[in-house]
């Protein structure tokens, strides 16, 4: 079975109607959107159906404009009423109930390294710090020391993670969850 390409218009496929059928002079839909652009609709009797429907009564008469914001008598009366208020409200500092605030217990102590970790420690950023500085500042060591330092950062690191705890800690009774 071949697919035929369809090259009739929708309102051809549907069958159309009258509407479908007529013509649209698109230049004149433009014209008049252009026309009236910027109108705005007059709002008429709509406004009571929406006061209906809201609960709320009609307004009898229509609502005053609202201040602007460069109204001199209107920033008057907002700074009068903002003077009111603040005399309510006393000079001090505000009486605070004082809990108490949390102060948390001073943390441990770092644990005290064994000396073979600690070595291994040296070694894995010693290691990679000395050369370093070597390069830096151009200064040339034996083969003999280049070697020390590749075999210490080698053997810190093989060390610390042969030495890792094989399995979890149970510190947290099982739980992954927050300990109170």
């Amino acid at each position: 079975m071949t697919h035929q390409p369809d090259d009739r218009t929708p309102e051809e496929r549907s069958g159309g109607t009258d509407d479908a059928k007529r013509p649209l002079d698109e230049e004149a839909a433009w014209l008049e959107i252009v026309a009236n652009y910027g109108e705005r609709p007059e709002m008429g009797p709509d406004v009571a159906l929406d006061a209906e429907a809201s609960g709320k009564p009609a307004p009898s008469e229509p609502a005053a404009p609202s201040p602007s914001l460069f109204d001199r008598t209107y920033l008057d009366a907002q700074l009068q009423r903002a003077e009111e208020d603040r005399d309510d409200v006393g000079d001090g500092p505000v009486p605070w109930d004082d809990e108490g605030h949390y102060v948390p217990p001073p943390p441990p102590p770092l644990p005290v390294l064994e000396p073979r970790r600690k070595a291994a420690w040296i070694g894995l950023f010693g290691s990679p710090l000395a050369m370093l500085l070597g390069i830096v500042f151009g200064w040339t060591y034996p083969a003999w020391v280049s070697f020390l330092l590749v075999v210490a950062f080698v053997g810190g690191f093989g060390y610390l993670v042969a030495t890792m705890p094989r399995g979890r800690r149970d510190d947290w009774s099982g739980d992954d969850g927050a300990v109170v």
